[in-house]
Formats: C-alpha cells, structure tokens, sequence
C-alpha cells in the first residue's frame, strides 16, 4: 500500500492516512500504519536494522487524513510535549446527519470508555473515571438532509468527536458505532483529520499541513469548498 507523504524532513513524516486501516498493530492482524511507514522509510534510505518512527496521536480506524509521525526520538519527546500543552491544533471535517441547535458552538462532556466493549459513553461529571471533553463546531455548510462542519479539536479522547457529536443529536453519516439509529450498515463515517497546525520541534517553524477528503459520497457535495474551510 503506498501512503500519501505530505511533508518530510530529517524530524518529521507527515502523511494522509487511508481509511480502515489500524494506525499501529491490534488484534485484528490487519496491514496498520506505523509498519507500513516503518517499511517504506527502511527500504527508501536503506537502513540496516530496526527503524525508528515514533507515534505521538491517532486516529480512529475508519477515519482518515493527516497524521504526524516522528523520525527521530528528540522530535518524538517534542511533539508529545506540545500536544501536552495542546499546541498542536487539530482540524477536522464532518458530515452529519440532524441539525446542530447552533452554527457555531462549544461542546463540553465528560466521557468514560468501556474497555472491554471498545466504546465510550457520555457520563456524569462526578465519574471519577471520566475525562473531560472539548471541541468547537461550526456548521460550514448544508446539503441533501447532511451538514458540513469542521471541528476543531481541544482535548483528545478516544473517540471524541464522534460521541460528543452524537450525544449532542447529530451523529456522523456512516457512524456503526454512534450513530447505528440513522445509519445503514456499510456505509463508510464521514471523518476527516483535515488540518494540523504546530511547531516544529527543532526548527521552531510553524507547520500548516491539510488533506482533502475523498472524492466519495457524501463528501463529493462538497468538493469545491474544503480549500476554503
């Protein structure tokens, strides 16, 4: 499989990552991500032995778009610091289906994960397993029934975007997990890590990386404004 590179240096590996595949090896056994890169990186500079690629953030399996990787552990150490301090700025594009109650908006949750059955529920700020969710929202655009939103992301949750969304009344298109009541099985989740922003960690240069979605349904409708969002 051939990943998109969307920038490299000596530090970094940006790339576009393809939809269904894991980003590190789980139990399904499936080609994933990290390893492919790792392969990729070892035979275009003919390194001998192991290959270092650190993985600083995820993205679910169904979802795909712009990742982050480190290439040396010096830019891994740096990069997981900014995202501690929540300097690296995550973009992202949604299609829903319902109406958010605003255009614009703000949502806090406090989520808990269900290990054991791989999915996270909206709960009680007084679980003390739970851990506070943020993101902002801004409907874009409205077509056929669906919304246009671009999310931007404040905190980063196991499935975040996704529950947060549906909790609030409009789940994503495509969503099995979340949005099983409006959604028919097959139908592939409309999320895309759109844009990431940060510093670079040696350089100090501000890094401004985006990918496009698919020219897919439902995300064809809106083909000609996502270099606008």
């Amino acid at each position: 499989m051939k990943i998109p590179i969307l920038y490299e240096d000596n530090h970094l590996l940006v790339v576009e990552k393809p939809i269904n595949i894991p980003v590190q090896a789980d139990i399904s056994q499936d080609n994933d991500l990290l390893t492919i890169l790792k392969n990729d990186l070892k035979t275009r500079y003919q390194k001998p032995g192991n290959v270092y690629l650190g993985l600083v953030h995820r993205l679910d399996r169904p979802v795909g778009g712009v990742m982050v990787f480190a290439k040396t552990s010096k830019a891994a150490s740096r990069l997981s610091d900014v995202i501690r301090r929540g300097q690296l700025e995550r973009k992202y594009l949604a299609v829903v289906r319902g109406t958010p109650p605003k255009k614009k908006s703000m949502l806090e949750h406090y989520l808990h994960k269900d290990t054991r059955k791989n999915k996270v529920h909206a709960v009680s700020a007084h679980n003390k397993n739970a851990k506070k969710a943020i993101l902002e929202y801004e409907t874009i655009s409205s077509k056929e029934k669906l919304k246009l939103l671009s999310v931007l992301l404040h905190t980063g949750r196991p499935h975040q975007i996704r529950v947060q969304l549906s909790t609030s009344g409009f789940p994503l298109f495509g969503d099995q997990k979340y949005g099983q009541q409006v959604n028919r099985p097959g139908q592939q989740i409309a999320l895309w890590a759109h844009k990431l922003e940060f510093k670079h960690p040696t350089t100090g240069e501000i890094m401004k990386i985006q990918s496009t979605p698919p020219n897919e349904y439902p995300w064809s409708i809106w083909k000609d404004i996502y270099a606008h969002t």
